[in-house]
């Protein structure tokens, strides 16, 4: 069986190729490995091989994995991709460098109410629900010109970019087309899209960070 180093240096040609195929500048994409239900013993590795960009889906579980391997590899820089709930705020925010999930009025304000206590808010991606699935979390696209202009102005938020999850049985590109028509009219340069399924073609319509974790680490057990 293939190790996660050897898997990893294929997501990594592959990404320089469709970087290459979209005329982009090589190294242009960010690679957020998720280690979401992976133990800490499966991420060892790939620090030990330089990895420092990891993806979580929740705050519990990063919590219990990653102070110690952040204590033991330096320079780790943590993503928060999955929700967040308005009562975890503190401790995402202590733990987290980016977080992918901003996706309504609520938890704007409480990251308001973490930045007016001092706390340094991680960088901060605004989640839109591209498919206007009603069991999925985003704000619907015709909406995320407003929510940008409160976090902005409202809650003092420097957002930097969006994310989205296209639905899984419809195409992605005209979902990652649409998340960059609405990043580039806000003037928006973080564009979070692409998962382990279609992240070539979402680096062919201008993503800065993919979210790959089985295609890395292999499928996941769930409890």
């Amino acid at each position: 069986m293939e190790s996660s180093l050897q898997r990893l240096a294929d997501i990594r040609s592959e990404i320089a190729a469709a970087e290459r195929g979209a005329g982009r500048q090589a190294g242009s994409v960010k690679l957020v490995i998720v280690t979401k239900t992976f133990p800490a013993d499966a991420i060892e590795p790939l620090l030990a091989a330089g990895e420092r960009v990891f993806g979580e889906n929740r705050v519990p579980e990063a919590k219990d994995k990653w102070p110690a391997l952040k204590a033991r590899h330096p320079g780790v820089e943590l993503h928060l991709i999955g929700p967040l709930q308005t009562n975890k705020v503190r401790d995402a925010v202590l733990l987290f460098d980016v977080i992918h999930s901003l996706d309504r009025p609520s938890l704007a304000g409480e990251l308001q109410k973490a930045a007016m206590r001092g706390m340094t808010i991680p960088r901060l991606r605004v989640q839109v629900n591209t498919g206007e699935e009603p069991q999925k979390a985003g704000i619907a696209p015709g909406e995320v010109d407003v929510f940008l202009q409160d976090c902005r102005a409202k809650y003092g938020l420097d957002v930097e970019g969006l994310m989205c999850i296209p639905p899984i049985d419809e195409a992605p590109a005209p979902h990652f087309a649409l998340l960059a028509k609405i990043a580039a009219r806000n003037g928006l340069a973080q564009l979070s899209m692409g998962m382990s399924a279609d992240f070539e073609t979402a680096i062919a319509f201008g993503a800065t960070e993919v979210r790959i974790g089985s295609a890395i680490l292999g499928e996941r057990t769930y409890p």
